[in-house]
């Protein structure tokens, strides 16, 4: 078995020394396996204790395995040992304090991400339109005149260099032409949103005719978390027209609070007054209820109506009309927090120098305890090699599972002492005692 360990600080603030490399016949060997210090050998005081420095330094430097990372705060016998070490510390301290400021605001950032986070702006919607007259026959142009209208838009003062397509504010479009000239089967124009449908940034519409056309355009937003109508009395009551069904849940809790008309004894129950019972049709509720009555109140939101004459005189200039409606977008601020969270672009670069800072405070520590051993050898030497031998027979010892002490008992000495004929009778009566009891065993009867 061989065993390497490090000078160490005992319990009475004396240094103790328990590195050596131990096998079953020698007390101890160098790195490169010859008998360094044996029984046989006696050596000079000054070699002696240069031999033990030299050996103890070198075990230090090959330790079996990688000791353990250890922790950043610098132990106060070093900050005692160096003042200027207190600026560290500061800087410990101020980083602990920025971590937990960073913490709490990602998981505030965390939070807020939940919500939907719009911001209102305004779209310019753009509706034109081109007309081609017929030309005469053997003319390579179009034999029917014909007209083309076109729907675009684009938001104003669109930060960034990423433009959203039109077709992605709307869930669906609806151009209504005049039904005396198209008839009613083509006289309706209609674009849904699907799973798979592909982002433009516009539409068009093409048809025959040479007349002034009377068109309406039905726009229905894409309302993202979607919003809903009220029925205009529970409208009326809550003040809210449109809106999402979370919001109109806290609208309903707000009025209801504020008008006490939760239940005092129970909780769960909520007494309508006169309003409430003309909505709801009940005189009293469960608040579990409520989200089901609610959603026989809740309708579509209306659609944004637009009418437009299409024009076919090339006398008139007027061709492009334009309107500003307000839709909701994603505040910028969302993809930033998003990418805030996401982002691992220093936490690599963070691991490392931790573990820079781990591995900086183990050498620290490591050149605080090579200096303890070597002030302690310089300010009192005798006692520093008797301390040190008494550590290696303490360890000799343990891993011998040797009891007593060898040098002692092999000297005549020893067995003067006055406790030897006590400690002789306690032995020979113990060993008859055991003789005795398995003499009984075998001859199966009890000895008096």
């Amino acid at each position: 078995m061989i065993l390497r360990r490090g000078p160490s600080h005992n319990e009475n603030g004396g240094f103790s020394f328990t590195t050596l490399v131990y096998n079953k016949h020698e007390y101890l060997k160098d790195l490169s396996g010859n008998v360094f210090l044996s029984q046989d050998n006696n050596y000079s005081g000054t070699f002696f204790a240069l031999e033990i420095i030299l050996f103890v330094m070198l075990s230090m430097g090959y330790r079996a395995k990688r000791r353990k990372m250890a922790d950043k705060v610098l132990p106060q016998r070093i900050r005692d040992l160096v003042p200027e070490s207190q600026a560290y510390m500061d800087l410990l301290a101020f980083e602990r304090k920025l971590d937990q400021t960073i913490a709490r605001k990602r998981m505030e950032i965390q939070e807020a991400i939940k919500k939907p986070i719009m911001q209102k702006r305004k779209l310019r919607i753009y509706i034109s339109n081109t007309y081609t007259p017929s030309k005469p026959e053997g003319e390579e142009a179009e034999k029917v005149s014909s007209w083309e209208l076109r729907v675009e838009g684009k938001l104003l003062e669109e930060p960034g260099k990423q433009k959203r397509k039109f077709s992605s504010f709307f869930k669906s479009l609806v151009i209504e032409l005049d039904k005396e000239l198209y008839g009613p089967d083509n006289h309706l124009v209609e674009w849904h949103r699907m799973p798979t449908t592909q982002e433009t940034d516009g539409f068009q519409v093409k048809r025959p005719g040479d007349l002034n056309v009377k068109c309406t355009l039905l726009l229905m937003l894409d309302h993202q978390p979607p919003q809903y109508k009220l029925d205009p009395r529970l409208a009326r009551l809550l003040g809210v027209h449109t809106q999402t069904r979370a919001s109109i849940m806290q609208a309903l809790w707000l009025y209801i609070k504020n008008n006490k008309l939760q239940d005092c004894h129970e909780k769960e129950f909520i007494n309508c007054n006169r309003y409430f019972r003309q909505i709801f049709g009940c005189p009293r509720m469960r608040f579990s209820e409520i989200p089901m009555k609610l959603a026989s109140l809740l309708q579509h939101p209306d659609p944004i109506i637009i009418n437009h004459m299409i024009s076919v005189d090339p006398t008139d200039q007027k061709k492009t009309a334009c309107y500003d409606i307000d839709v909701e977008v994603d505040d910028p601020l969302k993809g930033q927090m998003n990418s805030f969270l996401s982002s691992t672009t220093n936490q690599q670069e963070i691991a490392a120098l931790e573990i820079k800072i781990h591995e900086t405070i183990e050498y620290i520590n490591q050149l605080k305890t090579e200096r303890d051993f070597m002030l302690s050898f310089s300010n009192k030497p005798q006692d520093f090699i008797q301390d040190w031998l008494k550590s290696q027979c303490r360890d000799l010892k343990l891993m011998t599972d040797v009891t007593g002490n060898p040098e002692e008992e092999r000297r005549t000495e020893f067995y003067q002492a006055p406790w030897v004929p006590e400690a002789v009778g306690r032995y020979v009566y113990s060993r008859l005692q055991q003789r005795r009891q398995e003499l009984e065993q075998v001859l199966g009867i009890r000895l008096t």
